[in-house]
């Protein structure tokens, strides 16, 4: 069965819009729900882990294969593969990591087999992170206490009540976030689409802690720019 076939049999995911990280305890109960259910063989249970990770599956994928269409056949192998081996999960990492461990392995290896050399690697994550110069003002100076870090940490994008019920709002949201670079876009993905924390998304991707520090403040503050401007242009528009 194609990947096609196979993505029409699923449905369609929907960004999700980051809120406050679940706590552990929280995370942990779902997971054992879930876990239940799918061996249990309950469909619905299926149907929702889809929607909840697929697309954020998709865009991390296509970080290392050479587009979102290939990027969505991953996706698509990792739930066969998911299914397949869900007996075999032991729960020494949270359910949703698993996953997502699956889809990675998967992902190289589909990058492997196009390029038939390395595949979008972790020396290439590295490289994006380095590749851009930020203004000296964007860093605190040498007499800080934290000198080199950021002076003003870039949180997951704030939006009113109001616009997080827009859809247009939320098809902006999904274009500022397929229109990041590769490496941004799976970074933020992780933490702000699927709220796995900074060590599960380095270990994922095979980068450091400052790398992917760095790789996720670009990332969301390009969404914040692209948000922004849309809104000052609701603004405009009222």
């Amino acid at each position: 069965m194609g990947g096609q076939e196979r993505a029409a049999r699923l449905p369609a995911g929907t960004a999700r819009v980051p809120g406050q990280r679940e706590p552990q305890e929280g995370r942990a109960a779902r997971d054992t729900d879930e876990l239940w259910a799918l061996r249990s063989g309950d469909q619905s249970a299926f149907v929702a882990l889809v929607r909840r990770l697929h697309p954020s599956m998709v865009r991390v994928a296509s970080a290392y294969v050479s587009s979102p269409e290939v990027g969505e056949e991953v996706a698509q192998d990792t739930w066969v593969a998911v299914l397949e081996q869900l007996d075999r999960f032991e729960g020494r990492s949270t359910l949703k990591t698993w996953i997502f461990r699956i889809l990675t392995n998967l992902a190289k290896t589909r990058g492997v087999r196009e390029r038939r050399s390395a595949p979008f690697s972790s020396l290439n994550l590295r490289g994006e992170a380095q590749g851009e110069v930020e203004p000296p003002e964007s860093f605190l100076d040498a007499d800080h206490r934290w000198s080199g870090h950021w002076a003003v940490p870039v949180h997951a994008w704030p939006a009113p009540d109001e616009q997080l019920l827009s859809a247009e709002m939320g098809e902006r949201l999904v274009h500022a976030l397929d229109a990041l670079p590769p490496a941004q876009r799976a970074v933020v993905a992780l933490r702000d689409g699927q709220s796995l924390s900074s060590r599960e998304v380095c270990d994922l991707l095979e980068i450091s802690e400052s790398n992917q520090r760095v790789l996720l403040h670009r990332g969301r503050l390009r969404v914040r720019r692209a948000i922004g401007e849309y809104a000052d242009r609701l603004v405009v528009r009222a």
